[in-house]
Order: structure tokens, then C-alpha cells, then sequence
């Protein structure tokens, strides 16, 4: 695939946004902090990437959780997402079979990003962002934060998770969460004037992330939702062409800037019974567990996804099999945005804490 040009072309819908859920977005999310010339070392996390592998294990109960109170944590969570009543889905943390593993402290991972070098950044789905943000803030309703979008030319909105992007800096350790929206990590041109219809460049990595992949210290690409048939026909193919690509540009780059870590993130599973979102699909399930609680397996759900970070050095994000044991934790009909009867059985349920929580624990786990 080096060396040559891939491009696919495909038309955008312009005839508004449905009213059902619709697929996940996608977004660059960053931590950054510039520091002094004599700090070149790295501090060992409270976790390490060797102890575990986080496909294999089990769900397990825990009166300490959540992590953080989705009432306080309104500022990045916008508004009430969800109408219910029930939170039992909160209660459960992931436990990787042969692996002890710490609880996360927002202190301990802020205070990790003032030791490091550089600027940090990742790849993420918008409900993992929101997540980050309560965790790294403790779901404190007036955090100490600072809106630093200007710097990345991302424009201030309306609401601090609306397409385009946001940075936000601690002061207290100069560390920044940075987000970008982009629904395939890939180079779009338009094709006409009125924008109607796009080249879509597999082989290009999306611009912001070439741009700033060199301040990066950390990178999580995730996609897969928007690859859907509405855009792309005959998809599976382009999907799996992109992760294989994006996985190889990544590896490249990592000779060049060795401070920085990737994952690809794998896809995240929906639970519709009898449907889609827009054809009578639902899940109605509110009890947690009840297909299950352990998984033990040596290769991923995603298969396109494990097979793409093959023979590189971009680490799987593997939270596929944890997730799909998890369908209670949708959505489902409890929103304030849709018609009752719409389910969404692909969107985690934030601004209660959610199952996102724990990807972005795996996550903190496996970060060296």
C-alpha cells in the first residue's frame, strides 16, 4: 500500500440529520504540556502495559464506583441525555484475569503528564472524551480548566463537544485534553463546488493529525461506525483498507517521533434486537450481566482492527468483547432527544457514568 495513491469517492447527505441516533462519531482527543529542556525521562505509570491484557476477564461488582457524579459533571456532558431511573449498570468494573490492577487517580494521571515531554494526543469516540473529562476532573461542577482551543485553530462552541473541536488545559499541571472530530481518519476533498460529493483519500491520514501527530504523546484512532452503506457501497473492504493503512502511516511515524504511543481503539458494539435504530430495532435490557460476565479469548471481536496493527508497533485498544457484554448500558428509549419508540442501542449512557469509563481506564492501564 506505500507509494500508492487510494481514493474513493462518495456523497454526502445533505438532506439533514436523522432523527435516530445515528452512528458514533469519532474524535482526536489530546493531552499536552510542554516542558523544560532538562526533562527528558518518563515517569512508570500506576499501571503497566505488560500486567494484563484487557480483552481477558471479568465484570465484577464494586460498591466504590462510580468514578465521578454524572449531576456534578454537567459542563462536558452539555445536558441530561438519558431519563432513567435505574443506575445498577454504574456499579461494575472491569478486572483483567491475572492482574491486579490499581484504581485510577485523575491526581496520578494529570501529575504523570508534568513529568513527561512533549504534547500528548488521541484519537477517540465523543462518548470516551466526555469520560475523560469527568474522570480527569473528578466530576467537579466548576473544574479548573482552561478553554485553549484557539491554539490548535479550533474554534469556541456553543456546546464543548460540537464537531470541529476543543482543548481544554489544566493549569495546575499545564496538561491539555484536546479534541478533533473526524468520521474516517481520512483526507476528504471535495469534489464540486456545492460540496455534494467528496473524495475520500484512504492512504491520507486526516490533516490535524499530520499536523500534529509530532506533539502528540499518545494516539488513539478509532473508527468503523461511519463506514456505513448510506456513504460507501460495498464498504467492509474500504473500512479494512483504512485501518490497515492509518495503522502502517502511524507505524511510520514512530521512528521519526519515538515519544509518542498509538493504539487503534476497536469498534465499539451495538446490542439492536429485531431492527436497526430506524427499523423497529430495540434493547430494552436494564439488568446488568445477564448474558454473562467473563471473557476469555486470545484474539479480538474486531478481527479487521487486530489484523491491522499486526506487525507494527500500534498497540490494540481492545474493548469489543468487554462491551458487548454490556447491553444494558445503551441509551435505549430513555432520551431526551428522540421519539420514544427510537431506540438507540449503539450510543453509552453518559452523563451518568457508563461503560466508556472503563475504556478509558484500559487505556490509562496500557499507556507506558
Amino acid at each position: 500500500m506505500t507509494g500508492r495513491r487510494i481514493s474513493q469517492n462518495f456523497w454526502k447527505k445533505t438532506t439533514g440529520r436523522p432523527s435516530g441516533p445515528g452512528p458514533e462519531q469519532a474524535f482526536i482527543e489530546a493531552i499536552a504540556r510542554p516542558t523544560s529542556s532538562g526533562d527528558k525521562g518518563r515517569v512508570s505509570s500506576a499501571f503497566s502495559a505488560s500486567e494484563t491484557r484487557s480483552a481477558s476477564g471479568k465484570w465484577v461488582a464494586d460498591a466504590r464506583r462510580p468514578l465521578y457524579s454524572g449531576n456534578e459533571c454537567r459542563r462536558w456532558l452539555s445536558r441530561m441525555w438519558t431519563e432513567r431511573t435505574d443506575f445498577s449498570y454504574e456499579s461494575h468494573r472491569w478486572q483483567p484475569h491475572d492482574c491486579d490492577r490499581p484504581d485510577f487517580s485523575a491526581t496520578h494521571f494529570l501529575q504523570r503528564y508534568e513529568q513527561n515531554s512533549g504534547v500528548r494526543g488521541r484519537f477517540a469516540g465523543q462518548r470516551a472524551v466526555q469520560s475523560m473529562m469527568c474522570i480527569a476532573t473528578g466530576g467537579k461542577r466548576s473544574p479548573e480548566v482552561e478553554d485553549v482551543g484557539r491554539r490548535y485553530g479550533l474554534e469556541k462552541t456553543p456546546s464543548p463537544f460540537s464537531p470541529g473541536g476543543s482543548a481544554y488545559r489544566f493549569p495546575e499541571t499545564n496538561a491539555t485534553i484536546l479534541f478533533y472530530w473526524s468520521a474516517t481518519l481520512s483526507q476528504l476533498e471535495p469534489l464540486t463546488d456545492e460540496r455534494r460529493s467528496y473524495a475520500l483519500h484512504l492512504d491520507r491520514p486526516a490533516p490535524f493529525m499530520q499536523e500534529h501527530l509530532p506533539s502528540f504523546d499518545a494516539l488513539v484512532l478509532n473508527t468503523g461506525h461511519h463506514w456505513n452503506k448510506v456513504k460507501f457501497r460495498r464498504n467492509r473492504w474500504k473500512l479494512d483498507a483504512k485501518l490497515h493503512s492509518i495503522a502502517r502511516w502511524a507505524d511510520s511515524q514512530l521512528a521519526r517521533h519515538p515519544w509518542v504511543s498509538v493504539f487503534l481503539r476497536t469498534i465499539s458494539p451495538v446490542h439492536f434486537v429485531d431492527g436497526e435504530w430506524n427499523t423497529g430495532g430495540r434493547c430494552d435490557s436494564t439488568v446488568p450481566l445477564s448474558g454473562g460476565s467473563g471473557v476469555s479469548r486470545d484474539r479480538s471481536n474486531d478481527l479487521p482492527a487486530e489484523r491491522a496493527v499486526n506487525g507494527t508497533r500500534v498497540k490494540l485498544l481492545d474493548i469489543s468483547a468487554i462491551s458487548q457484554l454490556r447491553g444494558e448500558g445503551h441509551i435505549s428509549n430513555h432520551s431526551t432527544k428522540v421519539q420514544r419508540e427510537v431506540y438507540d442501542c449503539l450510543h453509552w449512557c453518559l452523563p451518568v457514568p457508563g461503560i466508556p469509563d472503563t475504556w478509558n481506564e484500559l487505556l490509562f492501564a496500557q499507556m507506558q
